[in-house]
């Protein structure tokens, strides 16, 4: 099998497992909010509480998060679509269309999202063309008044009432 023809074939698959949705968000040296939307994200450990996501080579604003020794995963929480597509969309001021703060660590921190851990960076390692960013969390934040957004086959929103049983 030719390599494009295995890299369409993973996308495929990729694109149809589900998984959560996330953004995350950091900041440059001069303290400028930055974030991403990413899917890459899992948790790590327990003890200690540690968590992973991707980045991309080629994002702009890769080296603050590989240099900046913190970010914040944003789990989002299935109405917020629309922030999704803002986070995920190139050469848009991203921070000026959502309601956000700065924590008490140095992290924007966006309003209305299912949960978020503020985590510092334990270890950066580069795979192919990404950096896989591990980080200890060191807060917690949790609206259990909202479920998570899903993304499955290229689409994303509220995980569907059918999917929960009693």
């Amino acid at each position: 099998m030719e390599k494009a023809e295995q890299q369409t074939l993973f996308k495929e698959v990729m694109g149809n497992y589900p998984t959560g949705v996330t953004i995350v968000t950091g900041v440059t040296d001069d303290g400028t909010p930055v974030g991403l939307t990413v899917n890459s994200f899992a948790s790590v450990s327990l003890d200690p509480l540690m968590v992973l996501w991707s980045i991309d080579h080629g994002v702009s604003t890769i080296k603050a998060f590989t240099e900046g020794g913190k970010f914040a995963v944003h789990v989002l929480a299935g109405e917020q679509q629309e922030l999704c597509k803002t986070f995920a969309t190139k050469g848009v001021d991203r921070f000026s269309q959502c309601k956000w703060e700065m924590s008490e660590n140095g992290l924007p921190i966006i309003d209305g999202a299912f949960g978020v851990f503020e985590c510092e960076t334990f270890k950066a390692i580069e795979a192919g063309d990404h950096t896989v960013l591990i980080g200890n969390v060191t807060n917690i934040r949790l609206d259990k008044e909202k479920d998570p957004m899903l993304y499955h086959r290229r689409c994303f929103g509220p995980i569907p009432a059918e999917f929960y049983t009693e």
